[in-house]
C-alpha cells in the first residue's frame, strides 16, 4: 500500500470518525494518525515525531490559554457593560440601528473567542427588541452568524490556530494582515443590516421603546461579584495597548498575552483567592480549546515525519491542471467554503491544509499564503450542522436551520468573496503565485 494512499485514508478516516460523531475531534487526533502510523511501519521514530509535532505547537497552545483567560477576565470585570449599554440605547426604536447594533455588538463580543458564548450574550441583548417589535429574526440570526464567521479569524478564536499549528506557522504573522479583510467583510454586513433596516422601515415604521425599557440595564458580566467598575479605563486602555502591541509585532503573541494577562490579575483581583477563582471559572474553555492545539501536535507531527504529506500532495499536484496551480490561494480559499461545510474545522485544518499548502509550494505558492486564503470560507463553515453553537443559535431565535441556512446562505457566500477579494488586494495572499 503506498504512503500516498495511506494518508488519503488516514484523512478519510479521521473526518469519518467526526463527522459521525463515533470519536471527539480530541481522541482522533491522537489515535488515528498513530494508528495509521503503525500500519505504515514507522513504529521506530513514532515517539520523536509526537514530540516534535508537540514542541512546534506549544506557542500556540500558550497564546490560546492566555487569550482565553485574558478576555474572560475583561468581561468577567464589567469593560464591556457600558459600551452594551450605549449601544442597546442608541438603536432603540429604529429597526434599522437595531440591526445596525446586532452586527456591532456581535463584532464585540466575539473578541472572546468563543461563538456560543458570543451568541447568548447578543441573543440577549437584541433578541427582545426584535420580538417587541415583531421584526424578522432571521435577519437577527443571519447577522449574528456571518459576523461571528468574521471575527472568527481573531489568533484566539480557533479557525487561525488550527491553520497556524497544521503548517507549524506564528498565529501573530498569519493573522496581521487578515484584518483589512475582517474589516472590509464587517463593513459589508453593515450594508447588509442597513439593507434589511430599511426593509424593516418599511414593514414596520419606527417605534418608541419607551424610557423605561430594561434592556439598556443589561450587562455582559454574568458575576457581579467579578466587576471592577473602577477599573474600567486602566481595563479599556490595557485592551487597546494590547492590541497595538500585536499590530507591531514588538514581542511574540503567546509573551503578549501572558503578560496582559498578568496585568489584568494583580490590578483587578489583587488577592490571590479572586485570581483563582477567575481562573477556575473558565478553565473549563481553557482544557477544551488548548488540549485540542496539543493533541494536534501528534496529528500533524506525525503526518510531516512519516513523509505522508509530501507523498498526499504529489497526488493532488497531479490531479489539478498545471494551468491552474500558481492560482492555488485562490483556489484555496474557494474550496474552504464547501470543504468547511461538509467537514469540521479540524478535519480541514489539521486533515486538507496541509496537502493544499504542499501543493501550492510546488507552484510558488508560500504556505503562509495558502493558510490565510483557507480562512476566508469560516462565515460558510458555520452553516454547518457540523457546528453545535449553529444550534444554540438558532434554538434561541426560535428559527428552523433549515430555513436560516437558506436564508443566510447567500449572504455569507458574498461575505467570503468580499474578505476573498480584499485579501487578494492587500496582498494578504497573491491571486497568482
Amino acid at each position: 500500500m503506498s504512503l500516498a494512499l495511506i494518508g488519503f485514508l488516514m484523512v478519510a478516516t479521521f473526518m469519518t470518525l467526526i463527522m459521525t460523531k463515533r470519536m471527539t475531534p480530541l481522541v482522533a487526533l491522537i489515535v488515528v494518525p498513530t494508528l495509521f502510523a503503525l500500519l505504515a511501519g514507522f513504529s521506530a521514530g513514532l515517539g520523536d515525531m509526537m514530540i516534535e509535532g508537540l514542541t512546534k505547537l506549544a506557542p500556540t497552545g500558550v497564546m490560546l490559554l492566555f487569550a482565553i483567560l485574558f478576555f474572560s477576565t475583561m468581561t468577567d470585570t464589567g469593560l464591556f457593560d457600558p459600551l452594551v449599554s450605549r449601544l442597546i440605547r442608541i438603536v432603540h426604536g429604529d429597526p434599522m440601528r437595531i440591526l445596525i447594533g446586532s452586527v456591532v455588538l456581535c463584532a464585540l463580543v466575539s473578541l472572546d473567542g468563543d461563538g456560543s458564548t458570543t451568541y447568548i450574550i447578543t441573543m440577549a441583548a437584541m433578541l427582545p427588541l426584535y420580538k417587541r417589535f415583531g421584526m424578522n429574526r432571521l435577519y437577527l440570526v443571519c447577522l449574528l452568524m456571518v459576523t461571528s464567521g468574521v471575527m472568527n479569524l481573531t489568533p484566539w478564536g480557533g479557525p487561525t490556530a488550527r491553520a497556524a499549528s497544521a503548517l507549524k506557522l506564528d498565529p501573530s504573522a498569519l493573522f496581521v494582515p487578515l484584518i483589512p479583510g475582517m474589516i472590509a467583510g464587517l463593513v459589508f454586513l453593515v450594508g447588509l443590516a442597513v439593507y434589511f433596516g430599511r426593509k424593516e422601515r418599511a414593514r414596520i415604521g419606527l417605534v418608541d421603546i419607551g424610557a423605561n425599557h430594561d434592556i439598556a440595564d443589561f450587562a455582559v458580566s454574568q458575576d457581579p461579584a467579578a466587576r471592577r467598575p473602577k477599573m474600567i479605563w486602566f481595563n479599556g486602555a490595557l485592551v487597546v495597548a494590547l492590541l497595538v502591541l500585536l499590530v507591531w509585532g514588538v514581542l511574540p503573541l503567546p509573551v503578549l498575552m501572558m503578560l496582559a494577562f498578568a496585568i489584568a490579575m494583580i490590578f483587578n483581583y489583587p488577592n490571590v483567592a479572586a485570581q483563582k477563582e477567575r481562573i477556575t471559572a473558565h478553565a473549563g474553555n481553557v482544557l477544551a480549546v488548548v488540549s485540542l492545539i496539543f493533541a494536534a501536535g501528534i496529528f500533524t507531527g506525525i503526518l510531516s515525519g512519516t513523509g505522508m504529506v509530501e507523498a498526499m500532495s504529489k497526488e493532488v499536484v497531479g490531479v489539478i491542471p498545471p494551468v491552474l496551480g500558481p492560482y492555488m490561494a485562490p483556489i484555496t480559499a474557494l474550496l474552504s467554503m464547501p470543504f468547511t461545510f461538509f467537514i469540521s474545522n479540524d478535519a480541514f485544518y489539521f486533515g486538507m491544509l496541509p496537502i493544499l499548502a504542499e501543493a501550492g509550494a510546488h507552484y510558488g505558492v508560500e504556505p503562509m499564503a495558502i493558510a490565510r486564503a483557507s480562512l476566508m470560507g469560516q462565515p460558510v463553515h458555520l452553516l454547518s450542522p457540523l457546528v453545535p453553537s449553529t444550534y444554540l443559535l438558532v434554538s434561541l431565535a426560535g428559527v428552523d436551520l433549515a430555513d436560516h441556512q437558506r436564508f443566510t446562505l447567500v449572504p455569507a457566500i458574498l461575505t467570503c468573496l468580499v474578505m476573498t477579494v480584499t485579501g487578494m488586494i492587500v496582498l494578504a495572499f497573491p491571486f497568482v503565485g
